[in-house]
């Protein structure tokens, strides 16, 4: 006879980990799949975790997490080919406890997370592929993997498979991800003694920054572009949309190895020895993407729910509330011995109230009217450049002049056009 658990979690990622985690530790069955050879394995992302949402699930996280750097410095960049706009913040108070976010090795940080889960009791099973969800009745009861009598049984299954959930997808909760609502992500992870990294990026020891940057470095494609320091590595990555880079005919390797040869980008990681180079798709379409997120038995998180924030680059905090809140969930479905949808609908209700449906709502326009403007990366931020040029160098000529000068860059471009540009991106951030 097929094992019954309490919860089968589907993938080992930050949801689903937050998932086991907290419904283990409540006491549930719970049982984890993980399709590569370990937690993190198959698994890229540009390295940022934070703080706040990880405490909540491992309170003690500080004394045993596989962390690099804490964060103090996160920049962003206004690229042309020779010349960048900087922008950014420092915080030296992000350097001591409460920490603001810390940059990961994912690799180490998914097997070291999933573990916590074990620890508190979940089940953990490495190399399985789970083919489809077991539906009876209208209702999922749990799971067919790719093992000798492999299927097992559940009261609730917590899908958590990643950006292109073929389980979502199985159960009609979303149809074929368009082009334009997903990137794909190219990163390299580099060696760089500490000092170094320290030096280059006017750091103290245990202090970590992160470089976002836009414009060149995607060679204006919609997408961003991204350089993390670990204790002695730099995660360098680029991410556009499949729909940029189908009809540029662009392949995301090559966006990579140009943005590694940038003349700013290049002394940072010059000297370094390659050590990985890892792919991924990431969800990018936002809050109108967000397919259905619950039926009777059945509930989904993270990337399989396209919970990621791309204007501020944030995924790892989104998916590890959302695997809590659906924990969470199903917890009080326990108590009451109901995991119909209409209980379950509880996990849908919070998390759209909570930071994460918010702030995907606040931005819910933001990435369609950027794709369908290529003017923003193509020309304003070269423009942005030839502007801080113009108006930095001395030569001799008035500021009066130069500000002329300016504004001329402006009206060739177009007066009225550029407000209404400006209103428009303005609107979709506000």
């Amino acid at each position: 006879m097929a094992e019954k658990f309490d919860v089968i979690v589907v993938g080992a990622g930050p949801a689903g980990s937050a998932a086991a985690h907290t419904l283990a530790k409540a006491g549930l069955n719970v049982i984890m799949f993980e399709r590569g050879e370990y937690p993190g394995s198959k698994n890229v992302m540009g390295g940022v975790i934070y703080r706040h949402q990880l405490q909540e699930i491992v309170p003690d996280f500080l004394e045993s997490a596989p962390l690099e750097r804490p964060i103090v410095q996160q920049n962003f960049w206004m690229m042309d080919e020779k010349s960048v706009f900087q922008m950014g913040y420092k915080g030296l108070e992000w350097a001591e406890a409460p920490h603001n976010n810390f940059t990961v090795l994912r690799a180490k940080f998914d097997q070291w997370f999933a573990g916590k889960a074990v620890e508190q009791g979940a089940l953990l099973i490495n190399e399985t592929v789970v083919t489809e969800a077991i539906v009876e009745d209208g209702k999922v009861i749990g799971v067919r993997t790719d093992r000798p009598n492999g299927d097992v049984y559940a009261d609730v299954v917590i899908l958590a498979d990643g950006v292109n959930s073929l389980l979502a997808k199985q159960l009609g909760f979303h149809k074929e991800l368009k082009p334009s609502e997903v990137a794909l992500a190219v990163m390299q992870v580099i060696n760089l003694p500490a000092e170094k990294i320290e030096d280059r990026f006017n750091l103290e020891p245990n202090q970590g920054a992160t470089i976002e940057l836009f414009g060149d470095s995607t060679k204006g494609l919609l997408g961003t572009s991204f350089i993390y320091t670990n204790k002695e590595s730099i995660s360098i990555g680029v991410g556009t949309l499949l729909s940029g880079l189908m009809e540029n005919r662009m392949k995301p390797y090559e966006l990579l190895e140009t943005l590694k040869q940038h003349p700013v980008v290049r002394k940072l990681i010059q000297g370094g020895e390659p050590k990985e180079y890892l792919a991924h798709l990431i969800p990018e379409g936002g809050y109108h993407s967000i397919p259905k997120l619950v039926d009777h038995g059945v509930m989904v998180v993270g990337d399989a729910a396209q919970l990621v924030n791309g204007i501020h680059r944030e995924g790892s905090n989104l998916a590890m509330a959302s695997g809590r809140m659906a924990a969470e969930t199903v917890i009080m479905a326990k108590q009451v011995n109901d995991f119909s949808a209409n209980i379950l609908d509880a996990y849908r209700t919070n998390l759209m109230n909570s930071f994460v449906g918010q702030d995907l709502k606040k931005y819910k326009d933001a990435a369609h009217t950027l794709d369908r403007n290529p003017v923003y990366f193509k020309e304003y931020i070269p423009m942005m450049n030839r502007a801080a040029s113009e108006m930095f160098t001395v030569d001799g000529v008035s500021k009066w002049d130069k500000q002329k000068k300016v504004m001329g860059m402006v009206q060739e471009k177009g007066t009225i056009s550029t407000i209404r540009d400006l209103y428009r991106a303005w609107k979709v951030m506000k």
